[in-house]
C-alpha cells in the first residue's frame, strides 16, 4: 500500500467513525470525542501487552495464548488508532506527521550527531 493509500484509508476510517457517532445520536462530540479517540490508544497498547505476555507464556495460569503474529497485528492497531486520533485532532494529519517524523529522524540520525 502506497503512502497515499495509507492516508486515504486513515481519512476514510476517520469519516466512518464520525458518521457512526452521528448515527448513534452524537453522544460524544467535539473535545470529548477527541479525548475518547486518544484514550483508545491506551486500550490498543494494553492489547499489545496482553499479546506479548501471551506469546511468551508469562502467565503460568494461561500458558502460551498468542503468537508473534498477534503481537504484530496489535502493534498495527496501535499505529492505525494513533493516526486516526491524529487525524481527529488535525485535519492536516499527513503534513503534521510527515514534519514530525522528519524532525525525529533528523534529531536521531542527522549530521549533528557524533
Amino acid at each position: 500500500m502506497a503512502d497515499e493509500e495509507v492516508w486515504d484509508s486513515i481519512d476514510r476510517l476517520h469519516d466512518w467513525l464520525d458518521a457512526d457517532r452521528t448515527r448513534e445520536g452524537g453522544a460524544h462530540d467535539g473535545r470529548e470525542e477527541l479525548l475518547l479517540r486518544i484514550l483508545k490508544l491506551s486500550e490498543e497498547v494494553g492489547e499489545v501487552a496482553q499479546a506479548v505476555i501471551g506469546a511468551t507464556g508469562q502467565n503460568p495460569r494461561k500458558g502460551t495464548t498468542h503468537t508473534w503474529d498477534d503481537v504484530r497485528s496489535e502493534l498495527c492497531d496501535v499505529v492505525i488508532t494513533g493516526l486516526v486520533a491524529l487525524r481527529t485532532l488535525a485535519p492536516d494529519a499527513r503534513e503534521v506527521f510527515t514534519a514530525h517524523l522528519a524532525g525525529v529522524t533528523e534529531r536521531s540520525l542527522g549530521t549533528g550527531r557524533g
